[in-house]
Parts: structure tokens; sequence; C-alpha cells
């Protein structure tokens, strides 16, 4: 049985920590039917963006992409949210999107 992305990168230092990853966070708060996987991605995207977040920004982009994002959707969060949350977040965030998007 392969890992999940928790136990890869945490498992081994903070097991609780990946396995709450894996049960609340992913396995029901993302489940939830309020709202759609596309809408939760945006909405962690921006978080992340605006928190200075890179490190999870990275999986979260490609995450966005797998549950339905455009690149322009999310280059457009970034271009709006630079307003929001600093310019230096937005800058930061772009680079993260051309790394991802170009490993796609």
């Amino acid at each position: 049985m392969s890992q999940s992305a928790a136990q890869r990168l945490m498992g081994d230092i903070a097991p609780k920590l990946a396995e709450l990853t894996d049960d609340v966070l992913f396995g029901d708060v993302w489940e939830r039917p309020g709202l759609s996987k596309r809408d939760r991605s945006l909405i962690t995207v921006a978080a992340l963006i605006a928190l200075n977040r890179p490190e999870q920004l990275r999986s979260h982009i490609a995450l966005g992409l797998q549950n339905g994002l455009t690149k322009e959707e999310i280059t457009e969060a970034i271009t709006h949210l630079a307003f929001y949350a600093g310019w230096p977040n937005g800058v930061t965030a772009v680079g993260i999107a051309r790394e991802v998007f170009n490993a796609k």
C-alpha cells in the first residue's frame, strides 16, 4: 500500500499529524458536500497566497489543477490577491505557479 502525501511528508516525525491530515482534513473536510473540490482548491490557494505559504502553495496549485481550476483562473486569483495580500506574496505565487504549470 502506498503512503499518502502527508505520510511521506511528516509521518516519520509526526505520525498523528499525518493521520489527522489524511483522515480529518482530506478524509472529512475536503469531502463535505457544501463546496465542490474545485471551490475548496480556489479558497485554499487564495489563503496560502495571502499567508505567504509557498511550500504548501506548490502542492495546492497542482491539486487545484486536478480539481478543475484552470491556469488562467489561478493566475487571475494571484493577480487579484496581490492587491489585498501584498505585492511580494503575489510575485512569489507567480514563481510557484510557473514551476507547477511547467511541470504539468
